[in-house]
């Protein structure tokens, strides 16, 4: 439920519902005088209900925005529970002890027949999300479209949010109402680095929160003195975290990676381009390094990587100080300075962006041209041979030929 809530934008909504069942608990537990999650469980689902009501109410009437009205709902509920449970821990309650178990959780204390609520309950959830699954899918991604094409979307939110509160509410025992939003929210935001479809994130979902769960259990069955519910949230957490940054495709070090990847590329392609406009303005083969550092300014460092990339990739020759293209490495500079000045005609012309202008653009533009674009270009053109600055566009008459 917790991929629905995160897909949805509504993430601390289930923050908000956890910390409002506290109320329904101690209620539930002072009208009945038991502590069977079969007399609390109602209570807890009431309470769950009546935030989000409230949350609704605050953003329908007035101009309080949804998570403004969340943060109150949020500590007006909580607020009440813990008055509500410090009466009953003062009060005459002879069997009150343990109701303060739900605000961290605590594993140890459920019995079999809760296992057979929660089995029950989440048995209802499984069932209807499988039911309810093509329309759910539309409702969570694009709720306007659902709603043009004729879908109930006021009766699947109203689904969606009792879904919800009775997967908060199977978890209070657990992780307590505190911890409970980041057992809901962890798992499908971890799941969201690895998935690219609503059911690959769902089963990822439920991977991540099943060994968070199965991890804490252990960790506390191991070292007796280990709360169970925190563990589970921090070994959550640190898988979300490892996701965040490892994940294929989309984690923080492939994407360093590739922007890395694309800095070298730009690097490499602008030492050739230097090295190529040198070698025919001034008829130089050789080029120094000071000369070539004077025609562009290159970082030092990036600029030692660059030409070691170079000689490695047989682009260009070193002797000493002084740098020369190989034939390669003249062929693959040509290439870059065509597509910047196949750019500047094509802004020039057909964007009436002024010559003096095009210049910074085409710079940008250059280094991800790809060929077809390329050859679309050249034939956008008519197969030009100056650029607007009056300049030779190199290798156009053989693409002429070769198309």
């Amino acid at each position: 439920m917790g991929t629905f809530a995160f897909l949805r934008k509504k993430s601390l909504v289930g923050d908000a519902v956890a910390h409002a069942l506290l109320p329904g608990v101690v209620l539930a537990f002072m009208l009945f005088g038991q502590k069977s999650l079969w007399v609390l469980f109602p209570g807890a689902l009431i309470a769950g209900w009546l935030s989000l009501l409230s949350i609704e109410a605050i953003t329908t009437y007035s101009r309080i925005k949804s998570d403004t009205a969340i943060a109150i709902v949020l500590s007006v509920f909580f607020a009440i529970g813990i008055v509500l449970l410090t009466h009953i821990q003062q009060g005459q309650y002879g069997n009150q002890s343990g109701l303060d178990a739900f605000l961290f959780g605590k594993a140890a204390a459920m019995l079999p027949r809760d296992i057979y609520l929660f089995f029950a309950v989440d048995t209802v959830i499984i069932f209807l999300v499988l039911l309810f699954y093509p329309y759910l899918k539309l409702y969570a991604f694009d709720p306007e479209y659902a709603s043009s094409v004729g879908l109930p979307v006021k009766w699947l939110s109203f689904l969606l949010s009792t879904l919800t509160v009775l997967a908060v509410a199977t978890g209070i025992q657990a992780v307590g109402v505190v911890l409970m939003a980041a057992l809901i929210i962890t798992p499908a935001a971890a799941a969201r680095f690895l998935a690219g479809r609503l059911s690959q994130m769902l089963v990822w979902a439920l991977i991540f929160g099943m060994t968070g769960a199965v991890g804490g259990v252990l960790i506390s069955y191991s070292a007796p003195s280990m709360p169970t519910g925190p563990w589970i949230v921090v070994l959550l957490s640190i898988m979300a975290i490892l996701t965040f940054i490892f994940a294929p495709g989309k984690g923080l070090y492939n994407r360093y990676l590739i922007r890395s990847g694309h800095q070298k590329k730009i690097t490499d392609e602008n030492i050739v381009k230097a090295l190529y406009h040198l070698s025919n303005r001034g008829g130089k083969k050789r080029v120094s390094i000071t000369e070539l550092t004077a025609s562009r300014r290159f970082e030092g460092s990036k600029l030692e990587a660059g030409i070691k990339r170079l000689l490695k990739n047989n682009l260009i020759q070193r002797t000493g100080n002084k740098i020369e293209l190989t034939e390669k490495g003249f062929q693959e500079g040509a290439r870059v300075v065509r597509l910047h000045r196949l750019w500047e005609l094509y802004l020039n012309v057909r964007m009436n962006i002024a010559e003096d202008h095009v210049h910074h653009d085409a710079e940008a533009i250059e280094h991800i041209i790809t060929p077809k674009l390329e050859a679309e270009l050249i034939k956008e053109l008519n197969y030009p041979v100056t650029d607007p600055h009056e300049s030779e566009i190199p290798g156009i008459y053989q693409n002429r030929s070769n198309d």
